[in-house]
C-alpha cells in the first residue's frame, strides 16, 4: 500500500506523462485538466469563462463523494450540472491545498488511473 505522499508523487507522474504538464503540476492545472475530463469533449479552446468552469466542474466532482456536491444533469450544452448539498467550511489557504489534494487522490483511486 502506497503512502498519501507517494500515491500524490504518482499522480504528478501521470499528469507528466498523459499531459506534458510541468513536472510538479500546480493544483490549478490538474483542476483544469479533470474539468476537461469530466466534461468530456476532448481537447479543444476553452474560453475565459469556460475555463473558469472547468475548474469548477472538477471541485465539485471531486468534492462530491465528500458530501459536498451531488451531480444533477447536464445542461443542453452537455456541461455537468452539481447541486450544492452542504457548504465548505472556511478553510485557510493551505487547508484548501489539503482538501484538493485528498479529493485528487479520492478521485484517482475511484477512476482507477492508478
Amino acid at each position: 500500500m502506497m503512502t498519501e505522499k507517494e500515491t500524490w508523487q504518482k499522480i504528478e507522474e501521470f499528469f507528466v506523462e498523459h499531459f506534458d504538464t510541468e513536472k510538479n503540476p500546480t493544483i490549478e492545472t490538474m483542476l483544469f485538466l479533470i474539468g476537461v475530463q469530466e466534461l468530456g469533449s476532448g481537447k479543444q479552446k476553452f474560453s475565459k469563462d469556460d475555463k473558469l468552469n472547468l475548474l469548477h466542474i472538477a471541485v465539485c466532482r471531486l468534492l462530491e463523494p465528500f458530501g459536498y456536491y451531488k451531480f444533477t444533469d447536464y445542461d443542453a450544452e452537455g456541461w455537468p450540472q452539481y447541486e450544492t448539498l452542504e457548504n465548505l467550511p472556511e478553510l485557510k489557504v493551505n487547508e484548501q491545498s489539503i482538501l484538493m489534494k485528498k479529493a485528487i487522490i479520492q478521485y484517482f483511486v475511484d477512476e482507477e488511473l492508478l
